[in-house]
């Protein structure tokens, strides 16, 4: 694993030519499911943007960067509008129905999450919201770097545009973060590049 994550970088320009097999991409799927979230709550959905009309429409709307337009595929990881009662209690069902768990035993916690958020604002929800895309975001880098999947994690684009040429609102979910994934072209010349990161000692305090 710190093999594959020596080998990752944040892939600024991919070949356009070499797209990502289906068995690849099921992965993806699965490891993005599998990310862990505060409560278990999965407040998230993943959007996998391979149609290049639509790709060519997200690379407008993001300031034009190249790994947009030349990834095979464009990962649009998303937040669930609203975490309110209803929400929770479908968690809580699923837990019910996959973990044969009694009502008894999750009201407690489900009661507590329930008032927990009722008492949250939408901006507060929202901010926890993108906390757990950050998670999953973490989690996709990972997964692709073992598969040596090239990605660029990114933050910068227009999500209001975002959200309306994917139809989001219509899902009831917003654009958080986009990682479009790929293989490095040969003329990438930050593949070349060395890592810069801090030593070891100035970022790890042990007790």
């Amino acid at each position: 694993m710190i093999d594959a994550l020596e080998w990752r970088y944040a892939t600024k320009k991919f070949d356009d030519q070499k797209k990502i097999d289906s068995a690849k991409i099921e992965l993806i799927k699965k490891a993005f499911n599998l990310t862990a979230t505060s409560y278990g709550l999965q407040p998230l959905k993943l959007v996998i943007v391979k149609d290049e009309k639509l790709k060519q429409q997200l690379f407008e709307q993001s300031y034009n960067q190249m790994q947009l337009k030349t990834a095979s595929h464009v990962l649009v990881i998303c937040i669930e509008n609203t975490i309110d009662a209803n929400f929770i209690e479908e968690n809580f069902e699923l837990q019910k129905q996959i973990r044969q768990a009694k009502d008894e035993v999750v009201k407690p916690f489900r009661d507590f999450l329930i008032k927990d958020f009722t008492n949250r604002d939408e901006q507060q929800i929202k901010a926890w919201g993108i906390n757990q895309a950050y998670l999953a975001m973490g989690n996709l880098l990972t997964i692709c770097a073992a598969e040596k999947i090239d990605s660029c994690p990114m933050e910068g684009f227009k999500a209001e545009a975002y959200d309306d040429i994917l139809n989001l609102h219509d899902k009831g979910i917003s654009s958080a973060l986009v990682l479009p994934i790929g293989y490095r072209a040969e003329d990438d010349k930050f593949a070349g590049f060395k890592k810069v990161r801090r030593p070891l000692e100035e970022t790890i305090i042990e007790f």
